[in-house]
C-alpha cells in the first residue's frame, strides 16, 4: 500500500532535516510533498535549495494540505523556518486536522515549534531541542530526555543527528497505526 507524506517548511530551513526525511520517505517507497509558502522555491539555512533537483515533485501551497491526502506529517528544523512556518494559519490548521485523525505528527529539532502553536502537544509526553524545551514545556508537555519520543500519534525528535533513528520509528508507528485501523481497532488516543 503507498503511503504519503507532507514534509512542511520554509526559507532557513535545515538543511539535514530536509534532504534526509525527503530521500528517506522516497527509498521507502512514499509519496511525497514539499510545502512552502506560496508552493515557492526557497533555500536551506546551508544553500539548499527546494526542489532539491530535477526529480523532485513541484513545492505545493500550505493552502493545498488536505488531511485525507495524507498518512503523516513531517515539521523540520532550522531556527528560522519554524518560526515562520508556525504563524501560517492553514499550517496550524492542517496539523491540528492531522492529530485529530489520529494520524502521525512528527517534528524534529526545532520542528515541534509547529506542534507548540497547534496546540497538538498538551498532556504528551515529548523531547525537545534544548532550545525550545521550555516551549514545549509551557505548551503543556511532559518533556523528558531521549532522542526520539512517541506518544500516539506524536512523534518527537531532539536533535537532527538523531534523523535516522526519526525515521524508522515515523515509519513503525505510521505502520502500527494503519494495522490498528485495518483490524478495526480504534486508534489509541494517549
Amino acid at each position: 500500500m503507498s503511503r504519503r507524506a507532507a514534509i512542511i517548511t520554509g526559507q532557513g530551513f535545515q538543511d539535514h532535516d530536509v534532504i534526509y526525511t525527503y530521500y528517506r520517505l522516497i527509498e521507502e517507497g512514499w509519496e511525497v510533498d514539499v510545502a512552502t509558502k506560496d508552493g515557492r522555491e526557497t533555500i536551506g539555512k546551508y544553500g539548499v535549495p527546494l526542489p532539491m533537483d530535477k526529480t523532485a515533485q513541484p513545492l505545493i501551497s500550505y493552502d493545498d494540505l488536505a488531511v485525507d491526502d495524507y498518512d503523516a506529517v513531517v515539521l523540520t528544523g532550522g531556527h528560522e523556518a519554524p518560526d515562520r512556518v508556525r504563524q501560517v494559519k492553514a499550517v496550524l490548521d492542517f496539523v491540528r486536522g492531522m492529530d485529530a485523525a489520529g494520524k502521525v505528527v512528527a517534528g524534529l529539532c526545532h520542528g515541534p515549534w509547529i506542534m507548540v502553536s497547534a496546540g497538538v502537544l498538551r498532556d504528551k509526553t515529548a523531547c525537545a531541542y534544548i532550545g525550545l524545551r521550555d516551549d514545549v514545556i509551557n505548551a503543556g508537555a511532559n518533556v523528558i530526555d531521549g532522542d526520539v519520543v512517541v506518544d500516539g500519534n506524536i512523534i518527537t525528535c531532539s536533535y537532527y543527528a538523531y534523523v535516522g533513528k526519526f525515521m524508522r520509528t515515523m515509519f513503525e508507528v505510521v505502520e502500527a497505526r494503519a494495522a490498528e485501523a485495518s483490524s478495526g481497532k480504534q486508534y489509541a488516543r494517549a
